[in-house]
């Protein structure tokens, strides 16, 4: 019996062992299995590198020259002091928005109402006397008819009644004169706008023998912009325009100008081209150009230096791209092109000018290409890469699949790691 219970204690040693065994056994084949495919992968190639492009689309492009120019008042007035006289009073503020009529000096009257009282005594002293005249010439009418005067007598009366006709006209005009220069006594400005500061102060004699002026009247709604261009460059866009090469935008009455201040702000108005000189200045063989644009609210003042663009032709089937896809150098234009299969190709193009912040590109793409704009450093070699419609900084970017496909089966895994942990 002793030997039995030996036995069976042995044999149930020795089971015990083998499922440990084969326990041990099958955790490592189990590892193994989850372990190989890491070995596996590692030789695998790395996903296309992520790359923002544009496709190509053709248009009518209008091309843009921006020109230097200076601003100028549309209306000037230099008030001058248009008779003689000691200046009384200054009745304007100095900077101030005025209008036409409006007064803004006063010079002593008083020597030019003395003058125009004696004139209107004149006048009286000549009506008189025109009344006594007229009355003798009708009377003598009837005399000399009845030839109770002489012809001569009558002729004399007749001659006196013209005469003092005569005088008071003469004393009429002196009496307008005598008015008008009262009028100047009062000095008003001929136009509205802005006026500057006053260039003569109360007390000063003015007008003594030339006109004095006094202040400077300017008006800056609208604005006149002053700009030149190369007798050269316009040959060039004629020969352009003429040869099919370009179109040209339109005359100067539909030819509209924009305004780049000194700061490089744009001005937010829009302005239109009023002409074009005839002439070129033959010391810097410049064309003088002229444009008008509102200024409402004073922002343009005159005399100030900007920049003007205007559209003079457009290029038809012309490309338009974003500056950072284009690589300027000295042996050419070229921008990087992703084909069909994913690689990277560059491509030579030319370039005309620029607008908006983009390049006019002439020749050199075909309609539905796709030219890399961003992640150029992400290109590795001839590897292909995985062109995404490109979004320019400041815009709303497309939504990511990849953000929502994360964001769904975030808890897929779970039975995979409970029936590990099972395990």
């Amino acid at each position: 019996m002793h030997a039995l219970q030996n036995a069976t204690a042995s044999f149930l040693r020795r089971a015990d062992a083998r499922l440990a065994v084969l326990s041990v056994a099958g955790l490592l084949a189990a590892c193994g299995q989850s372990a190989a495919p890491p070995a596996a992968g590692a030789g695998q190639m790395p996903p296309p590198a992520q790359v923002g492009v544009v496709t190509v689309a053709r248009s009518t492009v209008g091309l843009v020259t921006e020109l230097p120019g200076r601003t100028e008042a549309s209306r000037v007035a230099q008030v001058r002091a248009r008779v003689a006289g000691i200046l009384q009073s200054k009745q304007f503020t100095e900077g101030s928005e005025v209008r036409a009529n409006q007064t803004l000096f006063q010079i002593d009257a008083a020597p030019y109402k003395a003058v125009l009282a004696s004139a209107q005594a004149a006048l009286a002293k000549a009506e008189a006397n025109l009344t006594s005249a007229q009355a003798q010439a009708e009377r003598y009418k009837p005399l000399a008819a009845a030839h109770a005067i002489s012809e001569q007598e009558l002729i004399a009366a007749v001659a006196a009644q013209k005469l003092a006709e005569a005088d008071v006209a003469a004393a009429k005009a002196a009496i307008q004169s005598a008015q008008i220069n009262v009028g100047y006594a009062t000095v008003t400005t001929p136009i509205s706008g802005r006026i500057g500061r006053a260039l003569v102060t109360e007390g000063a004699l003015v007008g003594q023998g030339d006109a004095t002026q006094l202040a400077l009247v300017q008006q800056i709604n609208p604005m006149f912009i002053n700009f030149t261009q190369p007798v050269a460059d316009v040959l060039r866009l004629r020969a352009a325009i003429a040869s099919g090469a370009l179109k040209s935008a339109g005359g100067a009455e539909s030819a509209q100008v924009r305004i780049v201040l000194d700061d490089g702000s744009v001005y937010p108005l829009a302005g239109k081209l009023l002409f074009s000189d005839l002439s070129v200045d033959p010391t810097s063989g410049q064309i003088t150009l002229r444009a008008e644009v509102p200024n409402p609210k004073g922002v343009l003042l005159p005399g100030m230096y900007v920049r003007a663009q205007l559209q003079q032709s457009a290029v038809a089937g012309a490309i338009l791209l974003p500056q950072q896809a284009v690589l300027r150098t000295g042996q050419g234009d070229s921008v990087k092109v992703v084909g069909a299969d994913g690689m990277v190709e560059t491509r030579p193009v030319k370039v005309g000018n620029g607008k908006d912040g983009q390049w006019v590109v002439l020749s050199g793409l075909k309609d539905g290409e796709q030219v890399v704009v961003d992640g150029f450093q992400k290109m590795m070699g001839k590897a292909p890469v995985k062109p995404v419609p490109w979004t320019p900084a400041g815009a709303a970017p497309a939504a990511a699949p990849a953000a929502a496909a994360s964001s769904a089966p975030a808890a897929t895994p779970a039975p995979a790691a409970s029936a590990a942990a099972k395990s």
